[in-house]
């Protein structure tokens, strides 16, 4: 695998990048031949930013901050072939985006270019696709579409994410023992385990962050993290305990015993939060960029 290892890679489909949800209706509605005379008869047609482009444009600001490299670098990884795909690139162009590597795959999966590129975080519209990354070991997330126009434009210029803890940052083997067993059963598992938490999907993603956050002083970091979790005291000090021995900086950590979560990631302030459960990411993305993680026990029906 030929990867730079100094650059943070993000890998993004393009219904997540851009509005095509009209588009989308008429392969629906139509099918395929269809689509693809619309994509051609309207590729000087600009399309407008879709759920994640506040996300991407943001974290490709942080190379400004370095001189003479890129340190962080967006792919395009779509399941349209380079024809119906031009549309997209010339809104990349338009947006003035620097996105310069593609894979347009003709109706196929991406997902197995993302190690090929060497893809930290690919976020698409498709839970298909993102399950297979996952399985291939690369964080991953659904980007949930929300038709209202609650959502408002973050205040900071740093790039603020928020994670789930439990199937996100740290596996689900917690999450089970809750399931099966009770909140009682959970919390002796927590108070009385002399181990670490066992690493989830998005461990590695968050080291990567952690690589830029360390090329700054903290009052002058362009990237803030943080947990939001439904734990709270005591099963608290098993994840401080595990982040810990990772040597991972998280900057926030919420521990909301069981509170929802949206009113605290509008306090945040955060550009995009990951969670494991549905029913917390259709509360947040009313106000919050929100992708959905499909692992562990919570996502087995």
């Amino acid at each position: 695998m030929d990867t730079d290892n100094s650059k943070l890679i993000i890998g993004i489909s393009s219904r997540a990048l851009f509005d095509l949800d009209e588009s989308h209706e008429i392969y629906k509605k139509d099918g395929l031949k269809s689509y693809e005379n619309y994509q051609i008869e309207n590729e000087d047609k600009t399309l407008e930013p879709g759920e994640a482009f506040g996300l991407v444009k943001k974290i490709l600001k942080i190379n400004e901050l370095y001189e003479n490299t890129d340190r962080i670098e967006v792919i395009l990884l779509s399941r349209n072939t380079s024809d119906t795909g031009l549309r997209i690139r010339n809104s990349i162009e338009a947006h003035e985006l620097n996105i310069s590597r593609a894979a347009f795959c003709g109706g196929e999966s991406p997902h197995r270019y993302v190690k090929d590129f060497g893809v930290h975080l690919f976020l698409s519209s498709s839970i298909e696709d993102v399950k297979l990354a996952i399985k291939s070991n690369v964080a991953a997330a659904t980007i949930v579409s929300n038709s209202g126009n609650n959502k408002k434009e973050t205040q900071s210029n740093q790039l603020k994410i928020a994670f789930d803890g439990d199937a996100v940052i740290f596996s689900d083997e917690s999450e089970k023992v809750f399931q099966e067993k009770g909140l009682k059963a959970f919390i002796d598992n927590e108070v009385n385990s002399n181990t670490i938490l066992k690493e989830g999907p998005f461990k590695s993603f968050l080291i990567e962050l952690n690589k830029i956050q360390n090329d700054f002083e903290i009052n002058e970091c362009p990237i803030r993290t943080a947990l939001v979790t439904a734990r709270s005291a005591p099963s608290d000090k098993r994840v401080i305990k595990t982040l810990r021995q990772w040597g991972v900086r998280i900057d926030e950590s919420l521990f909301l015993g069981g509170m929802p979560k949206n009113k605290f990631l509008k306090s945040f302030d955060a550009d995009i939060f990951f969670d494991d459960q549905k029913k917390h990411i259709m509360v947040a993305n009313e106000t919050t960029t929100s992708g959905h993680v499909p692992y562990g026990v919570k996502n087995l029906k």
